[in-house]
């Protein structure tokens, strides 16, 4: 035996069907569609998501979820003891000093510290905003909060 001699079994195969090949066919003139209505003509029938003419589900739910404020600002959040962590007494907590010690990845993020932590040194902290917990620790232990430059 070659592969040449290889055939399917006798009767598990069929023919396709040729449709709109000719009336002699069977299948031809209205193709199998039936006479008229939707499903007979070219690009007929209901579309994905087709609900009986009732408004999809697609349309009935919102676009996006909630609310999106684009006014919101996002602050970067360092707490005092991080700042107790990195810097020396009487350094000058700012962008560039947080960037410089890798706290935050760009100078233009807003800051604001938080007062998780215990904070010892005296530093002078200039910064976007600072929590009221954070400054009282922060003057406590002898440094200043002022405006951000």
């Amino acid at each position: 035996m070659q592969l040449n001699d290889l055939r399917p079994a006798e009767g598990s195969t069929k023919n396709r069907k040729r449709i709109g090949r000719g009336n002699s066919s069977g299948h031809g003139t209205t193709a199998g569609r039936g006479q008229n209505g939707q499903l007979s003509r070219s690009g007929g029938g209901k579309g994905r998501g087709f609900e009986g003419g009732q408004q999809p589900l697609a349309m009935r739910l919102p676009k996006l979820p909630g609310f999106i404020n684009h006014g919101r600002v996002e602050y970067a959040p360092v707490n005092v003891a991080r700042l107790e962590a990195l810097f020396e007494a009487g350094d000058v907590v700012d962008s560039e000093a947080l960037v410089a010690k890798g706290v935050i990845k760009h100078a233009y993020i807003p800051v604001k510290v938080l007062g998780d932590g215990e904070l010892t040194k005296s530093l002078t902290v200039k910064v976007d905003k600072v929590s009221a917990s954070a400054q009282a620790k922060i003057e406590a232990a002898g440094g200043k909060v002022e405006a951000a430059c």
